[in-house]
């Protein structure tokens, strides 16, 4: 393995975590809506759904890379078949994020019994989102590397050390409510991303992430006073 690969398949390894952050968040807060018997389960079969849909995505990595072949053009502007899922994936996420958010703090004033969800239903919604994370982390792969051995090692082993931490992540956003409603937030500004990003216009990440960064650190500096 030559230097050159083995510096694109760090920064590939490390580049589909930091994507994944977001699938990891998204995951942990759909499975506290489950029983506590079943949340590690939720975890572990939604990011098992990650890597297998990667992973059929790269077999067919000729079919993704039409995806970025525009199919058509609206008031000037080119949609292809990656713009209409991120859209849709976008507008998805805003729903979920809004309706969360909601539940968390309007619905917890009044005295409604909790209600658990089912399984089968927190499943299709992860695989909802597992399909429009995909994608567009197939298509940065496909964008940063040429070699396909290193898309497949970089995603199962991305894949794989955020399978380890899922249950620490979930656990402190379970513990924390600010986090977990600060965590919504972030989900609602991915969404925001991706649909302007299927719309054409481009958002630098940096920003997205140093501002997302900056505000889980003044969180977390919040939480670490209140314990005092």
């Amino acid at each position: 393995m030559t230097t050159e690969i083995l510096i694109s398949l760090i920064t590939l390894i490390v580049l589909e975590i930091v994507l994944g952050i977001d699938n990891i968040i998204f995951i942990s807060i759909l499975s506290d809506k489950l029983p506590v018997d079943k949340r590690k389960k939720a975890r572990l079969v939604g990011l098992s759904l990650a890597l297998i849909t990667r992973l059929i995505l790269l077999a067919g990595i000729s079919w993704i890379m039409k995806l970025d072949k525009t199919l058509f053009v609206f008031s000037g502007i080119d949609f292809s078949g990656k713009d209409l899922i991120l859209i849709i994936g976008g507008l998805f996420l805003l729903y979920k994020s809004n309706k969360e958010i909601f539940e968390k703090t309007e619905d917890e004033h009044e005295d409604k019994p909790f209600v658990y969800t089912s399984f089968s239903k927190i499943i299709g919604q992860i695989i909802i989102l597992d399909l429009v994370f995909s994608i567009d982390s197939i298509i940065t792969a496909v964008g940063l590397v040429d070699e396909l051995w290193v898309m497949y090692v970089a995603v199962i082993v991305s894949i794989s050390i955020m399978m380890m931490v899922a249950g620490t992540i979930s656990t402190f956003i379970s513990k924390h409510p600010s986090l977990k409603i600060l965590a919504l937030c972030f989900l609602m500004m991915i969404g925001i991303t991706l649909i302007a990003e299927g719309l054409n216009f481009h958002i630098p990440k940096q920003y997205i992430y140093f501002s997302m960064a900056f505000s889980f650190l003044v969180n977390v500096i919040q939480i670490r006073k209140n314990a005092k």
